[in-house]
Parts: structure tokens; C-alpha cells; sequence
């Protein structure tokens, strides 16, 4: 079945993007008139892109003071406004997650990049990653599971996080190596296919300095013993976000331990698959992180 890409919500996704709670927004349409719901024939109600953003900018607006009441009393395009000059504060810039949603909402692309370079005006791209598009990707996940947005809204905005890992690689690249005792080897397991967060380790490898061999998504671990005739000194790097399954996890891991560890090399893991691994049962270089922070100190 062909998943369509929304243009109309019920209140359940209002409640879901925005954060306010159905029966609030039921308040505010009754009370201040802030919102004009249409209804489906048995008088459902159902909203358009144009009150989620304003849903939106109310949220954020009230966090910052403004009560209910005065910003029913503003014009429609006004409120946009005002958003926009409390945003030039640098205190504001976590607000960009909702920059964020709208520019996936309604696929615009340009919208997300000026979020991204308002941001790094301020911000490394470090802190954006971690404060800001981690926390995005995070929702988008709750999102995408009750059903509040379809798949090609998690795929264009993903891919555009993908473009800036890319880029940012890329320059990493061309610097010359300083760390030469070790060489990182990155995928992910058979079937897993959510490489953002490996693509990300990616770019703080290179940037520490190491060479990695980056294999990406679904990589055989047969395929991975490969490297041990061209590199001594591996760590192998992989991420477990939905795979393996929960059953297999541990011999997954085990077959890695045999396969590739050998004298020297080391495996590091991370992703919410792996958490429920008894560490005092794991060889002693097989390595278990609870966050990419956790992962990028040891670098």
C-alpha cells in the first residue's frame, strides 16, 4: 500500500507535533478562537500545514511568557513575526527543532537550510548534531510510528542530515592522518539500514584524526573478515538500531567476537539493541556504549 503524504491532521497529530495537549487546543479554539478546524461529514475536526505552524508559534511563544489570551488578540501573520525576533536571541536556537518540523511538513527544503545555517552561525557542528538533530530524529521516530507523518516526510528530512554529514566527511577526508596505531572499520549489521548515527561517527573519527573504512548498511559479517588481511589493529565500529532481532542479538555478537577479533582488533558497539548485553559475559575487547557521547570521549 502507498503511503500518502499528509496535508490534513486530526487533533491527535496536533497534539503529537506540537507537544499541546488535545484538550488545550480544544480551549483555545473555543475560548480565544485561535484556530478554525474544518470537519470531515461526521464533524470530525481536521486542521491544514497552516494551523500546525501557528499551533507551533503559539507553543513557542508561550514558553517565552506571552499568555493565551494576548496572542489571540494579534493578526494571523503577526504572530510569525514575532516568533522570528525573539529567535534572534542565541538563547532560542534549541526552538530550531520546530524550524525543523515545519520545513518537513511541507517539504522545503530552503526553510531547513536557513534553520541550518542560522544555526551554525552560532553553533559547531557538533552541538548541532547532538543538541539539535538528535532530539529531532528522536521525535520524528515517535512521530512516524502513530502514524502523524509518512515515510517520505522521514526520508526528506534524513536525507538532507545525510547531505551535511557528507559534506562535512568529506573535508575530514582530505586532512592528513594523525593517529596511525589503528584503523576504524564502520557498519552496520545484516538488515540494518539507519546509518545516521554511524555516518556520524564517521565524521568524529576522521576528525580525531584515525582512517576509517566505512562499509555502511547491511554488511555480512564474513564480508567484515575481509579487512583482517589488509589492516592489523582494527576496531570494528557498528551501530544495532533495529537489528538483530532481540533474540539473536547475543549470537550476532558472538559470531563477531569469533570472526573478527583475533589478536588485536577490538569491536565497539552501540544502539538500544545492545544495552541488554551482559558486559561481564563479553570478551574484554568487545566494547559496549550507552550514548555517541560515551564513544567519542574514548576517541
Amino acid at each position: 500500500m502507498i503511503n500518502k503524504v499528509k496535508t490534513t491532521f486530526s487533533i491527535k497529530d496536533l497534539e503529537n507535533l506540537s507537544g499541546v495537549k488535545a484538550h488545550t487546543i480544544r480551549i483555545w479554539e473555543k475560548r480565544y478562537n485561535v484556530l478554525e478546524p474544518l470537519r470531515t461529514d461526521t464533524n470530525i475536526r481536521i486542521y491544514d500545514l497552516k494551523s500546525l505552524q501557528k499551533i507551533l508559534n503559539i507553543n513557542f511563544l508561550q514558553e517565552y511568557g506571552y499568555k493565551i489570551s494576548k496572542i489571540a488578540t494579534y493578526p494571523d501573520e503577526e504572530i510569525p513575526q514575532m516568533v522570528k525576533s525573539i529567535l534572534s536571541d542565541k538563547n532560542a536556537n534549541n526552538h530550531a527543532i520546530n524550524f525543523f518540523k515545519m520545513a518537513m511538513m511541507n517539504f522545503d527544503q530552503e526553510l531547513f537550510l536557513k534553520t541550518f545555517n542560522w544555526l551554525i552561525e552560532e553553533k559547531t557542528f557538533r552541538q548541532i548534531f547532538l543538541e539539535v538533530f538528535i532530539p529531532f530524529l528522536e521525535e520524528i521516530g515517535g512521530l512516524w510510528q502513530s502514524d502523524t507523518i509518512s515515510p517520505a516526510h522521514e526520508h526528506f528530512v534524513t536525507h538532507l542530515i545525510r547531505q551535511y554529514l557528507m559534506s562535512t566527511i568529506h573535508e575530514g577526508i582530505s586532512k592528513e592522518r594523525t593517529k596511525l596505531d589503528k584503523v576504524f572499520v564502520l557498519s552496520l549489521p545484516l538488515n540494518e539500514i539507519h546509518d545516521l548515527g554511524l555516518l556520524y561517527l564517521y565524521y568524529e573519527i576522521v576528525y580525531s584524526g584515525y582512517k576509517v573504512i566505512y562499509l555502511g548498511e547491511s554488511m555480512p559479517i564474513e564480508n567484515l573478515k575481509d579487512l583482517k588481511s589488509h589492516f592489523s589493529d582494527i576496531i570494528y565500529l557498528s551501530y544495532f538500531t533495529v537489528q538483530p532481532e532481540n533474540d539473536e542479538v547475543e549470537r550476532y555478537v558472538k559470531e563477531m567476537a569469533d570472526e573478527l577479533l583475533g589478536e588485536t582488533n577490538e569491536i565497539w558497539l552501540l544502539g538500544r539493541k545492545v544495552q541488554s548485553l551482559e558486559m561481564n559475559q563479553l570478551p574484554k575487547r568487545i566494547l559496549v556504549f550507552n550514548s555517541l557521547i560515551e564513544l567519542i570521549r574514548k576517541l
